[in-house]
C-alpha cells in the first residue's frame, strides 16, 4: 500500500463528503421535490437527530458512514465478495461505469436485488421520471438497494433503506468530480487484498480532526479523534501472541503454533515452588470453543484480525474444518469495546472479511 497516497485521499475525500452532504443536507430541509415528499419519515428522523446535536455533528457522522460503505464495496468488489459477481463501486478495465450499474441497464438484475425497483430505474434512464441528471439518479437507486442487500449481512455498517443516512447519499456518485471516484481510482484491488487498509483508511480520515483537537479540553464526539491510534502490526502480533498463545501454549507446549509466533516470548525460568504454583493454575486441557479474547479499545480491528488467524490456526491444529471455523470464532471467541461506533463498523467489517476468506457461505449463515 502506498500509505501516503491514502493519508492524501482519505483527506480530501473527507473534506468533499462533508461539503457535499452539506449541500444534500440543506436541500433536504429545505426543497419540495416529489423525491421529498414521499421520505417525512426520514425527514423526521434527521430533525431530531439534529435537535439532539448539531447540522455539523450530524454530517460528520453520515459523512463517515458514507465513506464506511464505499470503503466496504470497494474491498468487495475487488474480493469478488458480492453474491451477485458483478462490481458495484468500479467499473471492469476499460470501461468507465461500474458495472452492476452497467448489466441492470440492460436488464440484468441480480435476484439478490428482489426489491430493487425496476420500474423507477428505467423511467430515471429514459426521463419519463424527471430528473436533473437521469443516469446519476439511477444509479444512486441501484446503490441504495445493494446498501438494503448487505443489511442483511453486515447492518452494523449498512442501515436499511429510508434511514436518514440514505437521505444525505450525494447526488453525483459517477462523474470524475463525484466523491465515488477516489474508491474507484486512488484505492487499487492489491491494495484491498490486505484488510489492515481498513484501519490505516481510518486514521488517515481522523487526522485532520485528531490536528484540530489534541492538546485541547475535548468534546465527548472528539474523543476518538483525540485518542485513536493505528497500532503497528508488530506490535499487534506481539500482544496476541503472548496472550492468547501464551495461554495455549501454556497448556499444550509441544504445539506447532509456538513456531508460526514470531514475537512469542519464552516464560523465564522459575523456581520450583513457582513453577508448582502454575501447574496448579494451568488446565490440563483447553476446549477452544471456550477460549475469548477482548479487545477493550477495539478502533478499527486490528488486534482482533490478529487474534482471528491465531485462533484458526488454534482449531485446525484440534482438527476442526475450516470452514466450520469462521462462525465458530466470529460467535464464540472474539469480543471488542470501542467509544465510536464508525470504528465498530469498521471493526465488525474487517472481521466479516476474514470470516469470508475461510467460508464462502459466511454471509447467508446470519452471523
Amino acid at each position: 500500500m502506498n500509505l501516503r497516497a491514502l493519508n492524501r485521499f482519505a483527506v480530501e475525500t473527507r473534506i468533499d463528503l462533508k461539503q457535499q452532504i452539506t449541500r444534500r443536507l440543506e436541500t433536504v430541509l429545505s426543497a419540495d421535490t416529489a423525491e421529498l415528499r414521499g421520505r417525512q419519515k426520514a425527514i423526521a428522523s434527521l430533525k431530531q437527530r439534529i435537535d439532539a446535536s448539531s447540522k455539523e455533528q450530524v454530517v460528520d457522522e453520515i459523512a463517515y458512514t458514507w465513506f464506511n460503505r464505499f470503503a466496504a464495496l470497494r474491498i468487495l468488489d475487488a474480493r469478488d465478495f458480492h453474491p451477485f459477481r458483478a462490481r458495484v463501486l468500479t467499473p471492469l478495465p476499460g470501461e468507465t461505469l461500474p458495472e452492476l450499474f452497467q448489466h441492470v441497464r440492460v436488464g440484468r438484475v441480480p435476484q439478490e436485488l428482489s426489491n430493487f425497483d425496476r420500474s423507477r430505474f428505467q423511467n430515471l434512464l429514459s426521463g419519463k421520471i424527471p430528473s436533473a441528471n437521469p443516469q446519476a439518479a439511477a444509479y444512486r437507486l441501484l446503490l441504495v438497494a445493494v446498501c438494503n442487500y448487505w443489511h442483511l449481512a453486515m447492518g452494523f455498517l449498512f442501515e436499511p433503506i429510508d434511514d436518514e443516512t440514505e437521505l444525505l447519499l450525494p447526488d453525483d456518485l459517477l462523474t470524475p468530480a463525484s466523491v465515488a471516484e477516489g474508491f474507484r481510482t486512488e484505492i487499487s484491488d492489491e491494495d484491498c487484498s490486505d484488510i489492515e487498509i481498513i484501519g490505516w483508511l481510518y486514521q488517515f480520515y481522523i487526522s485532520e480532526k485528531k490536528d484540530q483537537v489534541i492538546g485541547k479540553v475535548v468534546k465527548s464526539e472528539d474523543i476518538p479523534a483525540a485518542t485513536q491510534l493505528f497500532t503497528p502490526n508488530w506490535i499487534v502480533k506481539y500482544m496476541v501472541q503472548n496472550s492468547l498463545g501464551a495461554q495455549w501454549l501454556a497448556t499444550y507446549p509441544q504445539s506447532p503454533l509456538k513456531g508460526q509466533m514470531e514475537y512469542y516470548i519464552e516464560p523465564a525460568e522459575q523456581t520450583d515452588e513457582v513453577n508448582a504454583q502454575l501447574a496448579a493454575i494451568t488446565p490440563s486441557q483447553l476446549n477452544p470453543e471456550e477460549l475469548t479474547l477482548i479487545d477493550p479499545a477495539s478502533g478499527s480491528g486490528h488486534i482482533l484480525v490478529e487474534a482471528y488467524e491465531l485462533f484458526k490456526a488454534i482449531y485446525l491444529e484440534r482438527g476442526y474444518r475450516q470452514r466450520d471455523v469462521a462462525q465458530l470464532i466470529l460467535e464464540k471467541n472474539l469480543f471488542g469495546l470501542e467509544i465510536c461506533p464508525r470504528a465498530a463498523q469498521l471493526t465488525g467489517f474487517a472481521l466479516m472479511m476474514k470470516g469470508r476468506a475461510d467460508d464462502r457461505r459466511l454471509f447467508e449463515r446470519g452471523v
